[in-house]
C-alpha cells in the first residue's frame, strides 16, 4: 500500500467510524427516550376521599397508596389557610419536603364572576393571599374558578371581567412562581365558553385546569368522544399543571380518550383524582386508581 493510499484508507476509515458512532449514538437516544406521557402522574385533590384527612393522615395515606401528588382544597381538616403565620407556613412546607409526596397546589374557592365589583376585588386579594401561602408551604400553584353567569348581565360582559381578573392574579402569581390554575367549573364550564374567557385572560401565566364535566362531551361531533377530543383541542394548548378526573372506571365519562390525547401531547403534568362518593377504605381505592391511570397510560402509548 503506498502513503498515499494508506492515508486515504485511514481517512476513510476515521470517516466511517465517525459516522457509525453518531449512528449508534442517535440510535442509543432514541432507544432509552421516555414515551409519550411518561412525566405525567397521578395525584390526590383533598376533596371528599381526603377532606378529612389532617397534615401527617393525608401524607401518610398518600405514601401507603403510593400516589404521591396532592392539590390541598381550602376548608378542608388538613388546615393549610391563609391565617398561617410564617412558622407554621415552614412546618407545613417541611412535612413534604421530608416525604415522597409532592404538594402540587392548593385549592382556592375564588371566583371572578360576581357582578358587584368590591366582590371581585375581595376575590383577587384573597387569590394574591392564597399565592403567597402556596409559595411560602412549597407548592407551584393556585386553582380558581370562573365561575357563573347572572341575571342582568351579558354573557359577553362577564367574560371579559372574569379575564380580565385572572391576568391580574396571574401577573402576581408570576412573581411568587405560582400558576394561575382556572378550573373549568360553574356555568362557565363548557370548553367553548372557557376559550373565551382564556382568550381575554391572555397573561402566560394563567392556564386551564381541566375538570372533566358532562359539557366536554356535547357538542358539533356525533359521538362523546369526538366531542370529548374537539373540545380537548380548544384548550389544550392552555393546559396547567393539574388536571381533575373523577374514577377512572366511571363508565359516563370516557377517560381513555382524555389519557390517550394527553399522552399524544405528552403532558407532563398531574392528573388529580377529585370525586365524591367516598368508598370505606380510600386508602386501597385510591392506591386502586392509582394502578388503573398507569395502564390506561401504557395502553395509550401503545396506540401511538
Amino acid at each position: 500500500m503506498t502513503d498515499s493510499s494508506r492515508r486515504d484508507f485511514f481517512k476513510h476509515s476515521i470517516s466511517f467510524g465517525a459516522a457509525a458512532l453518531a449512528a449508534g449514538s442517535l440510535n442509543n437516544l432514541a432507544w432509552g427516550a421516555e414515551k409519550p406521557g411518561s412525566k405525567m402522574k397521578y395525584g390526590l385533590v383533598t376533596y371528599m376521599w381526603g377532606a378529612d384527612w389532617d397534615l401527617p393522615t393525608l401524607i401518610g395515606n398518600l405514601q401507603k397508596a403510593k400516589v404521591l401528588g396532592v392539590e390541598l382544597r381550602t376548608t378542608h381538616a388538613h388546615g393549610v389557610e391563609r391565617d398561617l403565620n410564617a412558622q407554621q407556613r415552614k412546618q407545613v412546607k417541611k412535612r413534604f419536603d421530608d416525604s415522597p409526596v409532592t404538594l402540587v397546589g392548593l385549592g382556592s374557592n375564588e371566583r371572578f364572576d360576581d357582578p358587584d365589583p368590591k366582590v371581585v376585588q375581595r376575590a383577587i386579594r384573597a387569590t394574591k393571599e392564597f399565592i403567597k401561602l402556596s409559595h411560602d408551604v412549597g407548592a407551584s400553584g393556585v386553582k380558581v374558578k370562573p365561575n357563573s353567569f347572572h341575571k342582568g348581565v351579558s354573557h359577553e360582559k362577564t367574560i371579559e371581567q372574569i379575564g380580565k381578573s385572572l391576568n391580574i392574579v396571574g401577573a402576581f402569581g408570576a412573581d411568587y412562581g405560582q400558576q394561575i390554575r382556572l378550573e373549568t367549573h360553574g356555568s362557565c364550564s363548557p370548553p367553548p365558553i372557557m376559550k373565551q374567557i382564556m382568550d381575554v385572560a391572555d397573561h402566560r401565566n394563567v392556564a386551564i385546569c381541566w375538570n372533566s364535566n358532562a359539557p366536554d362531551l356535547k357538542g358539533p361531533r356525533n359521538t362523546k368522544e369526538e366531542n370529548l377530543q374537539y373540545n380537548f383541542n380548544l384548550l389544550a394548548d392552555r393546559l396547567g399543571a393539574t388536571t381533575h378526573v373523577r374514577t377512572l372506571d366511571w363508565p359516563d365519562y370516557p377517560f381513555q380518550v382524555l389519557i390517550d390525547l394527553m399522552v399524544k401531547m405528552d403532558y407532563a403534568g398531574w392528573l388529580m383524582l377529585e370525586a365524591g362518593g367516598a368508598p370505606k377504605d380510600r386508602v386501597k381505592a385510591l392506591a386502586e386508581q392509582g394502578e388503573l391511570f398507569k395502564k390506561m397510560v401504557a395502553k395509550s402509548q401503545l396506540a401511538l
